[in-house]
């Protein structure tokens, strides 16, 4: 068996965010859904980049923020997806090298630009995404690095990314690399969005391929076509051997080998932007994951790594993810 050199390997898409307070009103005018995933083609990505009042450029993507997430915890973490040959596929590249996270997938030379998402925030800390996934849907077999993968105790993989028959292959791909070295799988759906349009791609693939899924609640209501939260957690169950779900507020219920496990949200003085709650949830559990930590730990650090990022303008932590879980007295 190969050497693990990384606690986590991510793959998914390589955004760039482009991050805008704004109103209702602003959202309205311009016919965009309200705290939802909305994919735009490139004249309307340069349209709101332009309508965007004091924009703000950071690397995004939800695999790569918990990617990020990951480093912050002091895990060993590697990226890889597609990025064009231009500015904000350059700007993506450094940010993530900045956070010791090697990222060396080979730029597009010639198509699409580089992937964006126009994310608004309005006064609820709410955040309407509008992504032109550009390059990053180019994603293919060619671009899985076979000896990073193998190279992961867990492979991460982005329901996002999940949108065309190559990227798919390359999902597939992947986690047959990775299960053949003996190492997990992981699954975030990403959004309802995602899951409306590959239901039956997303269930094949957790019940043949993944070992550990994220999902908030609406997700997984969308997965098991059903509005009964408790008959859809028994679904789960059957399907996957660790699941964590996220409830806002409420928390996140966690599936293991016993009875699911309800693990309390971490208290949060004012809301400002809810972008990148998840993908840092996510971070945080499985930095636990790879710690061997009692699975209700590992939902106390994805709290509490959420609760930092939706503080603050941003997808990414702005705080020390290690300091954090250490004044918790729960690092590992």
């Amino acid at each position: 068996m190969s050497e693990i050199r990384f606690d986590v390997v991510g793959l998914g898409n390589a955004i760039v965010d482009v991050m805008s307070k704004t109103d209702d009103a602003f959202l309205e005018h311009w016919g965009i859904h309200k705290n939802a995933m909305n994919l735009i083609e490139e004249d309307r990505a340069e349209a709101l980049t332009k309508a965007a009042i004091e924009p703000f450029y950071t690397s995004g993507g939800s695999g790569a923020n918990t990617i990020a997430g990951l480093a912050s915890f002091g895990a060993r973490a590697a990226y890889i997806g597609k990025v064009a040959k231009d500015e904000l596929g350059s700007q993506f590249t450094r940010e993530m090298s900045a956070t010791g996270v090697p990222f060396a997938t080979t730029p597009l030379e010639s198509g699409p630009a580089t992937a964006r998402s126009i994310i608004f925030v309005t006064e609820d800390g709410a955040r309407s995404m509008n992504t032109f996934l550009g390059a990053s849907v180019l994603f293919s077999k060619k671009d899985v690095d076979e000896e990073t993968v193998r190279a992961g105790g867990i492979l991460y993989l982005e329901g996002y990314l999940f949108d065309r028959e190559d990227a798919k292959e390359a999902f597939v791909f992947a986690s047959e690399v990775a299960k053949a070295a003996g190492r997990k799988v992981a699954l975030t759906l990403s959004d309802k969005f995602c899951v409306d349009r590959h239901r039956a791609s997303f269930l094949q693939l957790v019940r043949n391929n993944v070992d550990i899924l994220f999902a908030n609640e609406e997700e997984l209501l969308s997965l098991y076509e059903t509005d009964d939260f408790d008959a859809a957690l028994t679904a789960l169950q059957a399907d996957t051997a660790v699941a964590a779900v996220t409830r806002s507020e409420k928390g996140s219920v966690v599936i293991g080998a016993g009875d699911p496990i309800v693990v309390k949200a971490e208290p949060v003085k004012q809301v400002l932007d809810t972008t990148g709650a998840g993908d840092q949830y996510a971070a945080g559990f499985l930095f636990g994951i790879s710690r061997g930590l009692p699975l209700e730990t590992c939902a106390h650090l994805g709290h509490i790594a959420a609760a930092e990022v939706i503080a603050h303008f941003g997808p990414r932590p702005e705080k020390s993810y290690k300091a954090l879980a250490e004044a918790a007295g729960i690092y590992a």
